[in-house]
């Protein structure tokens, strides 16, 4: 004869009901710096789980000896470790372009890139443009057409406007929108940005 099946002891899931609503009303009344707190001490954990790594990186010129941690991209590198804040973090996920460097001469996200991945490689950020006091030509063009309003996306416009230029892409005003689309200026200073890229490369100075 079959075992008579366990009936579902309805205290107990009761129990559990009631428990578990109350802990997502505690959570929904707790204070926000409270539960910032304690996500803040979780990540922490998480980060001191990573075990730093030694790196050797040439950034604008200069020759850095460092220990991250693998997963530390090369804007928190710049920013937070070696106080090269000019590349700005946007929107962190690489669709601004704020934070564009230049590794090797080609332009490239600094959000996306991981630091431990550029050793042995040249890194310009716009702090690296000017020659001492002396600013590069895309600098001059961007003041005299006034090519940035608020100015936070402007280091990220100038270094695409340089890589720009390299690569040939700069022969009209079109070709020049589409190679600078993946720059955004929520100010709206594009028009003023092709004219500075545009003087630059009829110039013919040296980028």
């Amino acid at each position: 004869m079959n075992p008579e099946p366990e009936q579902p002891n309805h205290d107990e899931a009761r129990r559990t009901f009631l428990k578990q609503s109350s802990l997502l009303t505690a959570f929904a009344f707790t204070p926000g710096p409270v539960l910032q707190a304690a996500a803040a001490e979780i990540d922490e954990k998480v980060a001191s789980a990573f075990e730093k790594v030694p790196v050797r990186l040439d950034i604008n010129g200069q020759k850095h000896k460092l220990s991250i941690e693998p997963r530390t991209t090369l804007l928190d590198l710049l920013r937070e470790q070696l106080g090269l804040t000019g590349t700005k973090k946007g929107c962190d996920y690489g669709q601004c372009g704020a934070c564009t460097v230049h590794i090797d001469g080609k332009r490239v996200n600094s959000c996306l890139t991981f630091a431990v991945m550029q050793e042995g490689k040249e890194i310009t950020t716009i702090e690296g443009l000017a020659n001492g006091d002396k600013l590069h030509p895309m600098q001059e063009a961007f003041i005299k057409h006034d090519g940035f309003q608020c100015g936070y996306c402007t280091p990220g416009q100038i270094m695409s406007a340089v890589a720009c230029i390299r690569e040939g892409h700069a022969d009209s005003d079109d070709e020049i929108r589409e190679y600078m689309s993946g720059n955004i200026c929520r100010c709206g200073a594009y028009a003023n940005i092709v004219s500075a890229i545009q003087e630059v490369k009829n110039g013919g100075q040296k980028v």
